[in-house]
């Protein structure tokens, strides 16, 4: 027989004392007592310890404090557990609804005084915003109930517990529970009270619930409002002001639809609130009410009759340090980084947020995608059996889930769709889920990503298809099924909207390809965007053992299973940097579209409902990224959907240099989310004449030669390069390898075979199995031309141990027109299998006392960029440390390259070092370049930027090609068109002295 315990631990009900129905998060005047701060805390290592610690006589005094809210495994510098990261698996095991013995369990106490005037309350509610995982509640020495949920509220009577004056609050909380088994988010297991908890007085004739539902329709808002108050009989009154509405019911029961006149619709994009109240004589509640209506019109998803695009993130709650603790001021900061980036919507993976968040989306201006507190993601091990989500046993714990969900967050206008959750298989309780959605909202629809066959929801969700999968979702008529779907089912899917809930993997350096997903929305009405999988990454700050700070991720607190870096994969760091992905996300989507046409250029507004009234659009010309003009462009008011062909000004042109024409669209005011003048859009135009480049002389008759020669500011002895510019240098030599990116080292399960340009694309392990990463070089020969020592010729094969497999490297120094011009000829040997991370070559520069510590550059920048990572980079003039042109990944990998590089300058403490100007070769193609402290092969072999050795030596390495970047740590690999294949190259560089 179980104990009583155990049975209450894997009782997988969603508790008992928990009033219900739920109801919305409101803001109301009542009066109200946050139990928020300092508590006292013991935690066990077991969920069996005595419970005599509700009682009101227990003393306390020997526990520590904690505050609440908070995560206990992040307090206490380790003394209270440690965090564990698993992305699929379950950190205990397999049992459900049992969970281990061994089950970490906090006891939290806190004494609070009764205001006196809380004496002629009706009833005294205690609320739970977000516990972690089961929780149990006493007051007074009194058990009140109990909960499982953990990103949910529960609020307790408690009115015949408390009492005038001081009172006992005491909450056991339980790591783990059968609540754990649908709580498998792909995030860190961090227990706890982590959200708010209050004590609130409910007034006599107070209002228990709101929904105000506003619709828009043909210019006019109407309110269908749903009122519950804690007695019928007393009037209700509702407010709008700035509408003219008043209106006044007898009572609750009595309340009908009311016409707000006319009014400016909500959207994201212009995100009109009203505020409005709702209120009785004993209590007033303050909502903000946007008008919009969300409909399903065939295929399409639109909101106030228009198509919607989503060009949105998945979202976790994450800081390094308070975990899921919610701090407004760095949510504001949050997500009005993400307007500033044309972030527009927001997928609450995977359950629903800190409810002032929505408040945020409602008023900066968001798309929403709330998702219920639910995946059983680590059943897919088992394939599905004994899933959670087809077991009758855990109905009413799915359904007490979504009502939850839904009743809390009904009133917000940015919500326009609902999630059931996320990767929980399929089954009756899901189906039971949306039809009680169904019910009880019949306009917003519902999503789940995993009904594939689209049996109980209304639009049709995939994670990481392919470009070319995405295609075939978007196109009528294919004769080809969709993934898991009969031909029928194929049929019913593609007459829905369809929204990619996760698609470009932004884990590390990547993703590549957003472009061609974005094409695809603009050419397929039924694609209406989608998701990136993450907004940022969720590492927790830790100290290394030499006492360096780093971001910490899963493995480093020593669990028993975790999933390694697979939480590092936002556009954001963990210490809000952005990535070069998030660049390149703002560009590719960016709602201004200019195509140019001789002397016009056509403007076009992708915004869903705003026009473009609030932009000020500006001009710049630059010869070799130096500015020689700028103005204003006078672009006449475009609408949401519509373009607009303007002429543009004279360009003077350069006429042995290159001419840039750029286009910005700024804020013309500030918003709530940017400065004015703010850059929205960009777009830039070659206006260069052709300009021939140098031809290559060949010269014949060399001669074996050996011994020391200087070629302008080149120093050789036998043929090595030891010095440019009179600072000891090392090279040229053959690098194809790359630190691997966190796509580059993983599996290619799942990735269709269309995508794959030759076997192996982006695969680590080929690379090190070839050899890539430990190249050794045999020089063949070393030549100088017949008669003037104008030039040095040198030979090598390049290849790797226990592989016959090589590369000959031809490197020709020589002097042309008075400067020294390297150009370096690379020849792949038959036989090579795989794609190439690189075709480059690397130069070593000591310190020498005064490091190579930074680079002036002519090409494009200023973020890194790579083949399918392309949109954000604009060509200019561009300066940075050695430092910042790295990306600090939380494992260290590739970054730092620049493409389409013309000229290049090294330098000292500011001191100009070396001037390199790459010439591109006969098919147009330029190099590019990466300047770094560390080589290829030393990030590779790091877990953690701390890890890395000391340097003494600046690395620059001259790509004439990078590999592109890809999904594929979690999506499709690299497209065949930006696949590196082993092939020959030519790098052009000429080489002056600072």
């Amino acid at each position: 027989m179980p104990s009583e315990l155990s049975a209450y631990v894997s009782d997988p009900t969603p508790g008992r004392g928990a009033l219900r129905p739920a109801r919305s998060w409101l803001h109301s005047d009542a009066p109200s007592l946050s139990l928020n701060g300092a508590w006292r805390f013991r935690l066990s290592p077991t969920a069996s310890v005595a419970q005599d610690f509700a009682a009101e006589e227990f003393d306390d005094h020997a526990w520590e404090s904690i505050p609440v809210p908070s995560h206990w495994v992040l307090e206490g510098d380790g003394a209270h557990g440690r965090p564990i990261y698993t992305n699929i698996q379950f950190p205990f095991p397999i049992d459900p609804p049992h969970v281990p013995d061994e089950n970490p369990t906090g006891d939290y106490r806190r004494h609070f005084a009764l205001p006196a005037d809380w004496s002629d309350a009706e009833r005294i509610v205690l609320r739970f915003d977000g516990v972690e995982s089961l929780f149990r509640v006493w007051v007074n020495g009194v058990d009140i109930g109990s909960a499982g949920g953990s990103r949910l509220a529960h609020e307790f009577d408690v009115t015949r517990a408390v009492r005038p004056g001081d009172n006992v609050v005491a909450v056991r909380v339980h790591q783990w529970s059968a609540a754990s088994y649908v709580e498998d988010q792909d995030q860190w297991w961090l227990p706890g009270i982590f959200r708010d908890v209050t004590l609130t007085a409910r007034p006599l004739g107070g209002i228990e619930d709101v929904w105000l539902r506003t619709g828009f329709h043909d210019g006019r808002g109407r309110v269908e409002a749903e009122i519950t108050a804690e007695a019928s009989a007393f009037p209700v009154t509702l407010r709008i002001p700035e509408l003219g509405v008043e209106q006044v019911w007898a009572t609750a029961a009595d309340v009908a639809p009311v016409d707000a006149g006319e009014v400016e619709p909500w959207s994201a994009e212009r995100p009109r609130l009203y505020d409005a109240t709702v209120s009785t004589a004993a209590e007033s509640i303050a909502l903000r009410v946007g008008f919009r209506t969300v409909e399903i019109r065939g295929d399409r998803f639109l909101v106030n009759g228009r198509r919607v695009v989503f060009h949105g993130v998945n979202r976790h709650e994450a800081h390094p340090v308070r975990g899921r603790v919610f701090d407004e001021e760095h949510a504001r900061e949050d997500l009005a980084r993400m307007k500033r980036f044309n972030v527009n919507a927001i997928r609450t993976s995977h359950y629903p947020p800190h409810p002032r968040l929505l408040d945020l989306a409602d008023e900066l201006g968001f798309w929403v995608v709330l998702e219920c507190d639910l995946e059983t993601h680590g059943f897919e091990k088992l394939g599905w059996v004994g899933n959670p989500s087809d077991d009758p046993a855990w109905r009413e714990a799915y359904l007490d889930r979504i009502r939850r969900t839904v009743e809390r967050d009904k009133n917000h206008p940015s919500i326009v769709i609902w999630s059931l959750g996320n990767e929980s298989g399929t089954g009756s309780n899901l189906a039971a889920m949306s039809a009680w959605v169904h019910a009880r909202d019949a306009e917003r629809p519902v999503h789940y990503e995993g009904d594939y066959t689209g049996e109980y929801t209304d639009v049709y969700s995939r994670m990481y298809a392919s470009v070319p999968e995405t295609e075939r979702i978007g196109t009528d008529g294919t004769d080809t099924p969709l993934l898991n779907c009969t031909p029928a089912q194929s049929t019913r899917q593609r007459a829905k909207p369809f929204l990619l809930c996760e698609y470009a993997h932004a884990m590390g350096n990547g993703p590549g390809a957003l472009d061609q997903y974005e094409a695809l929305v603009h050419e397929h009405p039924r694609l209406h965007g989608g998701f990136v999988w993450e907004w940022r990454d969720h590492g927790i700050l830790a100290t290394a053992p030499d006492g360096t700070a780093y971001q910490a991720y899963g493995g480093d607190f020593g669990e028993v299973v975790h999933d390694g870096n697979f939480v590092m994969d936002g556009m954001l760091l963990s210490d809000d940097v952005p990535t070069p992905s998030l660049y390149e996300f703002k560009a590719v989507v960016q709602p201004v579209r200019f195509v140019f046409d001789g002397d016009k250029v056509a403007v076009t507004n992708l915004r869903h409902s705003a026009d473009t009234s609030d932009l000020r659009f500006r001009w710049r010309v630059e010869h070799d990224g130096t500015p020689v003009d700028a103005g204003d462009l006078e672009v006449p008011v475009v609408a949401a959907g519509e373009s607009g062909r303007v002429s543009l000004p004279p360009v003077p042109v350069a006429p042995e240099g290159e001419t840039w024409l750029t286009i910005d669209a700024v804020l013309a005011t500030a918003a709530p989310w940017a400065p004015q003048g703010h850059v929205v859009a960009t777009v830039q135009s070659d206006r260069s004449p052709h300009i021939p480049v140098p031809a290559v002389r060949h010269r014949t008759g060399w001669r074996p030669d050996t011994g020391t020669l200087t070629l302008g500011a080149a120093e050789f002895v036998d043929g090595r390069l030891v010095s440019l510019a009179g600072r000891a240098v090392t090279g040229p030599r053959l690098e194809l390898f790359r630190a691997p990116t966190d796509n580059d080292e993983s599996p290619s399960d799942g990735v269709e075979e269309s995508d794959a340009s030759v076997p192996g694309v982006s695969n680590a392990e080929l690379w090190r199995r070839d050899g890539l990463d430990r190249l050794t070089a045999r020089r063949v020969s070393v030549e100088l031309p017949h008669g003037k020592a104008d030039a040095l010729r040198t030979l090598d094969k390049v290849s790797a141990a226990n592989s016959a497999l090589f590369v000959m490297v031809e490197s020709v120094w020589s002097l042309e027109a008075g400067e020294l011009e390297l150009r370096v000829e690379i020849e792949p040997s038959r036989g090579w299998s795989t794609v190439w991370p690189r075709i480059g070559i690397r130069f070593d520069l000591p310190d020498g006392g005064a490091p190579v510590d930074g680079a002036e550059w002519f090409g494009l920048g200023p973020s890194e960029s790579y083949p399918d990572s392309l949109r954000a980079a604009r060509t200019g003039r561009f300066s940075s440390g050695i430092d910042d042109l790295s990306v600090d990944y939380a494992r260290p990998q590739e970054t730092g390259h620049r493409s389409g590089l013309r000229r290049l300058t090294l330098t000292s403490t500011g001191a100009k070092v070396f001037r390199v100007e790459a010439l591109p070769d006969t098919h147009g193609r330029r190099p590019g370049f990466t300047l770094s402290r560390h080589t290829p092969q030393e990030l590779a072999r790091a877990g953690h930027p701390y890890e890395l050795p000391a340097s003494t030596t600046s690395r620059l390495t001259i790509d004439a090609a990078q590999h592109g970047l890809g999904s594929r740590s979690c999506g499709p690999d690299v497209r065949p068109e930006f696949a590196l294949r082993p092939e020959a190259r030519t790098i052009r560089l000429r080489i002056t002295a600072g």
